[in-house]
């Protein structure tokens, strides 16, 4: 295999990584704790850059040391989303809650801890004699063009659920019910060490599909329903007593 054909290979793992369900109920988890454009940039990259430090030979003290927590930050996740729609909490649009400013890119070196993929690009290197930074970036990259693209959307459908479209709080909502069944579940899937690889793939491709389409219908009705309330505020904001209109009263966004 020529080395192009492996820096390729390289680049569809990492697109084939970017997949799995853990990354996209974290990523999307934290869309809606935390809304975010660059909140699956943010993992991708901490995530590629602990597997790029165990494929160079480096990191794996740390990867052991952090390793064991990772299900349970993933089953934390689920039971803050849980708890978001048992009890929905209003959304501002200034600040976060101290839950909310958990970092991605801190996450993403965390659920890194995993050697499978590490050992693949270790294996790369080996056959081709390729520097192993060089595979990590291009891994790293395949990893942001899936993550980050989930990251963005989920923002887009959080961003549109807090100004008020129907749609796209229906959305929200059903992604939060998946963030909690598969944060437990695959949380819960590693705590007993049972084996989910062979399904990760093809489950991935799925639920990113869904997610997918799940956000273009939330996303269709932006266009006439932004129209329509902004006509409806304006009208009512002409017949509001002037009383009411001194008083600044500021607006919260739909509770989630």
């Amino acid at each position: 295999m020529t080395h192009s054909a492996l820096l390729a290979l390289t680049v569809a793992l990492g697109l084939r990584h970017g997949v799995d369900p853990d990354h996209l109920a974290v990523i999307d988890g934290l869309s809606r704790v935390r809304p975010s454009r660059w909140n699956g940039v943010l993992f991708a990259i901490g995530h590629g850059a602990l597997v790029t430090l165990l494929a160079v030979g480096v990191g794996g003290l740390l990867a052991r040391m952090i390793g064991p927590y990772t299900p349970w930050l993933l089953i934390l996740l689920g039971g803050i989303n849980l708890w978001r729609l048992i009890s929905p909490v209003p959304h501002h649009h200034r600040g976060f809650s101290r839950i909310g400013r958990t970092s991605p890119l801190l996450l993403g070196v965390f659920f890194g801890a995993g050697f499978e993929t590490a050992s693949q690009l270790s294996a790369l290197v080996l056959a081709a004699d390729i520097n192993p930074w060089i595979l990590g970036i291009l891994f790293s990259a395949g990893m942001v063009l899936v993550d980050g693209t989930d990251g963005y959307l989920a923002y887009r459908t959080q961003s549109q659920a807090i100004a008020g479209g129907r749609r796209a709080l229906r959305a929200s909502r059903a992604l939060g019910i998946f963030v909690v069944v598969f944060s437990f579940a695959l949380g819960g899937a590693e705590l007993l060490n049972l084996d989910v690889d062979r399904v990760a793939l093809p489950l991935g491709c799925v639920l990113f599909v869904y997610l997918v389409a799940l956000r273009i219908w939330g996303a269709s009705e932006t266009a006439e329903g932004t129209h329509s309330n902004s006509t409806a505020e304006t009208e009512s904001t002409l017949f509001e007593p002037e009383s009411a209109l001194a008083d600044g009263t500021g607006r919260e966004s739909p509770s989630f």
